[in-house]
């Protein structure tokens, strides 16, 4: 009888260890899917605020997280990199966690999504960055005017239509007005970010290669970067007034590019740890274009190490 009860209270004892044991691996790996707005990245990790509660979670980024963006009608995903999260990026996350912190399997994100982010990050709303290219085509078909008289009256035809597809613009602003402050309140609640180091770097006319000086001021931010805990790397890219709008927004970009393979390559930095690199084109120029030495200064790339205030106040 004895022997009966011990093997009975024995099972008991292997029973609730198998039952504790389960729970414990539920609670760790339940599968989650949430939908949110990312705002803000510390490296590794991004803080999404869910849509249905407005709660704050914590995504982990890990080597084998997939970054994909749906492709056609159908259940095609292409693969995007990870730096295209970027702070007001609407995403959905799945993977395996709780309700404040998810280790990400997959995060997608629609195309239009990720356009309308990159618009905002760069300072301009849709409407405003369509305007200016306007404004630069009616430049473009003003030195036509001068260069070639016998052009002229096909250039007064396309600057009168540059002109009404700006006040056709301009009315969009104002019927649109109420989305475009919704949109500003959006992203002004994103996360604030201390920058921990910068550097600019300045590039040959339409040229995308780095010197050798500004190689070793690039390798010198990387290394600076690699000591902090939670950082995030900017890129911007800029060119001066030479040429069409459409070569400078493009060779913005390839500038950018250029900077964001040498820290990949040279200076070791992880991708996850670099935003989706900005083409401002000719925004925001740092010196008048007019003479020589100022289309020099703003043929640059802008390059800043940030980290979240709330991660570098607990260092």
């Amino acid at each position: 009888m004895n022997q009966h009860r011990r093997w009975i209270v024995a099972c008991t004892g292997l029973l609730c260890v198998l039952c504790a044991g389960l729970a414990f691996g539920a609670s760790n790996g339940t599968k989650v899917k949430i939908n949110g707005l990312i705002t803000g990245r510390d490296g590794e990790n991004l803080t999404l605020k869910t849509t249905k509660t407005q709660a704050n979670v914590v995504v982990v980024l890990t080597d084998s997280t997939k970054v994909e963006s749906p492709k056609g009608l159908g259940l095609r995903r292409s693969e995007q990199s990870v730096t295209a999260l970027i702070p007001g990026l609407k995403v959905t996350v799945e993977g395996t966690g709780s309700e404040t912190r998810v280790v990400a399997k997959t995060i997608t994100f629609s195309s239009d999504d990720l356009r309308l982010a990159e618009t905002i990050q760069a300072g301009l709303n849709p409407t405003q960055q369509q305007q200016q290219v306007n404004k630069a085509n009616i430049a473009t078909n003003a030195q036509g005017v001068e260069a070639n008289k016998e052009g002229v009256a096909a250039n007064q035809v396309q600057v009168a239509a540059n002109r009404e597809q700006i006040s056709s613009n301009q009315e969009q602003i104002a019927t649109n007005q109420q989305d475009i402050q919704n949109t500003t309140k959006r992203f002004s609640e994103l996360s604030e970010y201390d920058t921990k180091g910068t550097v600019t770097l300045h590039f040959a006319t339409g040229s995308d290669k780095l010197s050798a000086e500004d190689q070793a001021s690039l390798s010198q931010l990387g290394q600076s970067a690699l000591s902090l805990t939670g950082y995030i790397i900017q890129v911007k890219g800029f060119a001066d007034s030479s040429g069409n709008a459409a070569m400078n927004q493009q060779l913005s970009m390839d500038r950018a590019q250029a900077v964001v393979a040498y820290l990949l390559q040279s200076c070791k930095i992880p991708l996850r740890h670099i935003v989706a690199p900005g083409a401002m084109g000719i925004a925001d120029p740092a010196a008048p274009n007019e003479a020589a030495d100022g289309r020099a200064e703003n043929r640059r790339v802008e390059v800043k190490v940030l980290v979240n205030r709330g991660v570098a106040g607990g260092e």
